[in-house]
């Protein structure tokens, strides 16, 4: 149950969210919202697996 509502949010995260990675960002230079996201996007892809 848990895993299904992870995968769904993760689906979610894909088409509204921006792909840092596609824009070549640098962490480094990364502002505290930007991390937040990357974070954020983390987490959901860890316990979409898990």
């Amino acid at each position: 149950m848990k895993q299904s509502i992870f995968k769904i949010i993760a689906k979610l995260n894909t088409l509204l969210l921006p792909s840092f990675t596609k824009k070549r960002l640098d962490l480094a230079k990364a502002s505290k919202f930007q991390l937040a996201l990357i974070g954020w996007r983390y987490f959901v892809t860890t316990n979409a697996l898990a």
